[in-house]
């Protein structure tokens, strides 16, 4: 059995034969370049595999060495990698310049890091395992670009069409092209080290050599553009580097505003954060304990469980301590399925986050029916849960030795899941106002009210309107900065499939059944 066959059987065991199954494929039979930064959402589309579970897949084969995981800074402008490593811990500037849009940007973990996966050389050699010997359109394409661009199948005669000139450059060495310039906005550009010149070619056509001198070091100090005039240039390239440059003049007109322009999903760090399997497998080696990452949107789901306490004295420790982890089981599987990952338990409540509102609240809606069922089994309601949920930003931090969440954006979600009676889901206008989780409402014949409240530790108040005969729901975000919670009661119960449905299949029509009324406003 060969080292790549025995690492397989594992994975088989832990993410089934299917999703197994595709990567061992891919491994055997794909082309070098599809071996290289592999984006998991397009391997699921690819493979027919949903999302989530290539997602894991991929993760528990780069724990077992098949795969190399790395986090990739992106220039949200152009789409170019900014920088790449092993893990998220290099992520460490406060400002990542991209010299190709000649701008600067602030990381975010859901607009800025993506996470790739490419095949360990013990597994397979491929030619990016020595991205020096890559020709200049191949580095661009594998090593440059990030897997957020779509780019086209006839990349390479594109590449060639808008480049006027190219060069191969070993260390050390200097060049001259010679080339006539066009009455175009041009870009000279190197790949490797990202070094760049704008030229700006207009007004009069010239017989007259233009001379200009481009040096490539590692200071990538900004460079004013350079006016030229039609015609004749003798572009002088000085390689100040100890690694091979690629320099090329590119003709930056709409073919190649059209190729930067074309974009698609990838695996971004934060959907990654909040991913159960890589809080399992990758649980201590995120972030350093003085790293603090932005994300600009996250959703946060708490749950609790009302009556704890009387719970341990009605039942005894044993079965209220086999109830509440039975609890706990059934939220983690819930969670995980709609693509969140439970980030702590604190006594019998969950701190849980999504990477879209929609799946916080579908994911909501399942565990409230979980619920239902065990007090069903059980003939009595022992378990009832309180639910809330708000998105908002946040920093990704390290805390306890483990990585967690920090910002206002979690207080409020705690505060929210306060205000909760038994059974009932609170959540805030960001959430409800979501436009797949307003449809999710739609489908599920849910009534939002809203509802006016204050939250402890938080300055702004909260809008509420009085309660009607349906359980609760939040509604909409009142204006002026004024946080807004709502409440529902759910006109209908809904099954979790049919919950899932609509958060996965936004056009699923989903029966709903009405439900008791309950006789207070908390039940």
């Amino acid at each position: 059995m060969s080292e790549a066959e025995s690492l397989f059987a594992p994975l088989r065991q832990a993410v089934g034969a299917e999703a197994a199954g595709a990567l061992e494929r891919l491994v055997r039979e794909g082309e070098d370049h599809e071996l290289n930064r592999i984006s998991a959402l397009d391997f699921a589309a690819r493979s027919g595999l949903g999302e989530e579970a290539a997602i894991a897949a991929f993760l528990h084969a780069a724990r077992l060495g098949l795969f190399e995981m790395s986090w990739n800074v992106l220039c949200p402008g152009c789409g170019g990698v900014l920088g790449a490593s092993a893990t998220l811990k290099s992520v460490d500037r406060a400002e990542y310049n991209c010299a190709l849009c000649a701008a600067g940007y602030e990381p975010t973990l859901d607009e800025m890091v993506e996470v790739t996966f490419t095949v360990s050389q013990r597994v397979r050699r491929i030619a990016a395992h020595d991205p020096n010997a890559l020709p200049m359109a191949e580095y661009a394409r594998q090593v440059f670009w990030s897997s957020g661009v779509d780019l086209p199948e006839n990349f390479a005669a594109l590449i060639e069409e808008i480049t006027l000139d190219a060069v191969e450059l070993p260390p050390g060495e200097k060049a001259i092209l010679s080339l006539q310039a066009p009455a175009e906005f041009l870009i000279v550009f190197d790949p490797v080290t990202h070094a760049t010149q704008f030229l700006d070619v207009q007004g009069e056509p010239t017989r007259e050599r233009q001379n200009l001198a481009f040096t490539i070091d590692k200071a990538h100090t900004p460079n004013e553009t350079v006016a030229l005039r039609p015609g004749p240039l003798r572009l002088a390239i000085d390689n100040r580097t100890d690694t091979r440059a690629l320099p090329a003049v590119w003709i930056a007109g709409d073919k190649l505003h059209d190729l930067l322009g074309r974009r698609k999903p990838f695996l971004t760090a934060k959907r990654l954060l909040t991913n159960q399997s890589f809080r399992d497998l990758y649980r201590t080696d995120t972030l350093d304990v003085d790293q603090r990452l932005k994300i600009t949107s996250l959703t946060f789901l708490f749950t609790d469980l009302k009556g704890s306490t009387e719970l341990y004295d009605r039942v005894g420790d044993l079965v209220a301590f086999d109830l509440v982890r039975a609890h706990f089981r059934v939220l983690q599987e819930i969670v995980a399925a709609e693509a969140g990952a439970v980030v702590k338990t604190i006594g019998d409540a969950v701190m849980a986050t999504f990477p879209t509102p929609d799946r916080a609240l579908a994911a909501a809606l399942r565990m409230r029916e979980a619920m239902g069922r065990l007090n069903v089994e059980r003939g009595r309601e022992d378990l009832l849960l309180k639910i809330g949920i708000h998105e908002g930003p946040c920093l990704a931090v390290t805390l306890n030795e483990r990585q967690d969440y920090f910002g206002q954006t979690v207080n409020i979600a705690s505060r929210v899941q306060g205000l909760a009676g038994s059974q009932a889901i609170f959540a805030t206008g960001a959430v409800v106002e979501h436009p797949p989780a307003t449809k999710l409402l739609a489908e599920t014949g849910m009534k939002p009210l809203v509802q006016r409240r204050a939250l402890r530790g938080v300055a702004d108040e909260l809008t509420h309107a009085p309660m009607r005969a349906h359980r609760r729901l939040v509604q909409r975000q009142r204006r002026h900065s004024r946080r807004v919670a709502r409440t529902w009661q759910a006109g209908a119960r809904v099954s979790p499939a049919a919950a899932h449905a609509c958060a996965t299949r936004p056009r699923a029509i989903v029966r709903s059944f009405p439900s008791p009324r309950r006789r207070g406003p908390h039940g």
